[in-house]
């Protein structure tokens, strides 16, 4: 079956006007949905009706729009959502210190949703020792698919009060600058910069 036209197949693909339609599609599906940035984006273009080949933004413009939407439509939920995720990822990120963890993505960066997980990096001597670890502190997982090669494991936490992915990486790449899929410097942080993060927001957050 074709797809549906849509008036802005007859545009410039990089139109302004086109290409701000897509953005903020996908930040609303990103907000409300959980999708993450690419799947977003794509989900955004099908629905506008253009075509699958049709040129996305980065991912650099999506989350200025994402971040837009949530101060918008969900800034009380969001002030308390991050707060709780980054709690959340100081426990785990303490009960797993053997293994250097670092916290990155959204509830890094703040722009986690509802349906956000925590992302924490992993850089132990070997996956198995992470893995049997796990097993021994009495946390549920299954494992993960990897998306990069540099990945050795994906452990993802089965708890529905910790939302976790636990990315293993050899210790080698602990000092390694890590990029993101649209080429820009993956931010990471240790646990006592989680807390500061915390006890700032906490600082500035009003009396109820």
């Amino acid at each position: 079956m074709s797809r549906r036209s849509h008036p802005s197949q007859m545009q410039n693909p990089h139109a302004p006007s086109l290409r701000s339609e897509i953005v903020h599609a996908a930040a609303r599906l990103i907000a409300e949905d959980g999708l993450d940035y690419g799947l977003a984006k794509r989900k955004a273009v099908r629905q506008l009706g253009l075509p699958d080949n049709f040129p996305l933004p980065g991912n650099a413009e999506v989350e200025v729009a994402v971040r837009d939407y949530q101060t918008i439509y969900q800034e009380d939920e969001q002030v308390e959502r991050i707060a709780e995720l980054r709690h959340a990822a100081i426990d785990l990120m303490h009960r797993l210190a053997p293994f250097s963890p670092y916290l990155t993505g959204s509830v890094l960066d703040g722009t986690a949703g509802r349906h956000a997980r925590i992302d924490i990096l992993l850089f132990p001597d070997n996956a198995k020792e992470a893995e049997i670890f796990l097993l021994d502190m009495g946390i549920p997982f299954h494992h993960g698919n990897p998306r990069s090669e540099r990945v050795e494991a994906v452990f993802i936490i089965d708890d529905p009060d910790l939302p976790a992915n636990l990315v293993v990486l050899p210790p080698r790449d602990e000092r390694m600058a890590m990029k993101t899929h649209d080429g820009r410097t993956r931010a990471r942080a240790r646990v006592e910069t989680v807390e500061a993060l915390c006890a700032a927001t906490k600082a500035v957050m009003p009396s109820i």
